[in-house]
């Protein structure tokens, strides 16, 4: 088992950090949030309540995923534990869309039988300061996880926002429901909730099934790695079988390279690890597999490893 570096000690301690603050922000706004709801009576802060507890068990798997996915590789593991990340963000994405079916069933039943909302100047304010608790940890949520490449504070940060966003209309829809008296507008807030986290949850899911897919790096990513490959073919090099994906913040890549004949292992050896090296270098952790091919020889140009049975 590999032993873990100081920046990854580093890294692992921050993760575990951030996300421990998004547990117990979760933790006192859903006090907060069923409160106000339980003042007002209204659904459309019950279905904002409804999102914190979504929150609240989305961010304890997060918790339990960088645990394990900050391990360094091992023995049963050799290319670590980062995919982890993408189950996280997968399963926070079905939370996200059980909630929503929760929050559409309470609105339309309350649709069918509206209820007259009671300290409702109370409950907004309640909300309202609730929302700015999770305003601040959601920023926090996506800086760490952009600047540390880390999917699951990522997912976490963006559900989060979310939550603000649908916490200020439902501040403005419950709002109006007080001003104007219209009581079936407070389900149909609600809703409306609920669509915009069907939308969030599918974006999720599908950003999970991606990296779990092994889908290939974004086109911006690949035409860097084209740009490196490139200057090695005045050398009178070329290259083929290019495979790329990712997995949490590492990614890989992988390329044949056909070179003359007559070289020397030693000289595709230097060649190998000049390629390898360029390579790594623009991207924070880069695993590159390289595979030396006589360039005068057809099968090289056939040797693509794609599946030829169908």
């Amino acid at each position: 088992m590999a032993a873990p570096t100081p920046a990854s000690d580093a890294r692992r301690r921050r993760l575990i950090r951030v996300i421990s603050v998004s547990i117990a922000v979760a933790l006192l706004t859903i006090g907060m949030k069923f409160a106000a709801w339980l003042l007002t009576g209204s659904v459309g802060l019950l279905s904002d309540a409804a999102e914190s507890v979504v929150n609240l068990v989305a961010a304890g798997v997060a918790l339990l995923v960088i645990l394990w996915s900050t391990r360094p590789a091992d023995e049963d593991h050799a290319y670590g534990h980062e995919k982890a990340d993408y189950l996280s963000a997968g399963f926070e994405g079905a939370l996200i869309l059980l909630a929503a079916v929760t929050i559409a069933y309470a609105a339309i039943d309350r649709l069918i039988n509206p209820v007259e909302l009671t300290e409702v100047g109370i409950g907004l304010a309640v909300t309202a300061a609730a929302s700015v608790l999770n305003l601040l940890t959601a920023r926090l949520l996506v800086r760490t996880g952009e600047q540390e490449s880390s999917v699951v504070l990522v997912a976490d940060g963006r559900h989060l926002m979310t939550d603000v966003i649908t916490s200020a209309g439902v501040i403005i829809g419950v709002g109006l429901v007080w001003l104007t008296g219209w009581e079936r507008l407070d389900p149909i807030i609600a809703l409306i909730v609920a669509a915009n986290i069907v939308r969030t949850g599918v974006g999720l899911v599908s950003d999970s099934m991606s990296g779990l897919m092994d889908k290939a790096l974004p086109e911006s990513e690949i035409s860097t790695v084209n740009g490196v490959l490139t200057r090695f073919e005045g050398e009178g090099i070329q290259f083929h079988a290019l495979r790329t994906r990712k997995a949490g913040r590492r990614t890989f890549i992988s390329v044949h390279v056909l070179v003359p004949g007559d070289w020397s292992v030693k000289e595709g050896h230097d060649l190998l690890e000049r390629v390898e090296e360029d390579l790594r270098t623009p991207f924070e952790q880069a695993t590159v597999f390289t595979h030396l091919e006589p360039i005068e020889d057809p099968l090289s140009f056939e040797d693509t490893g794609l599946d030829r049975s169908t």
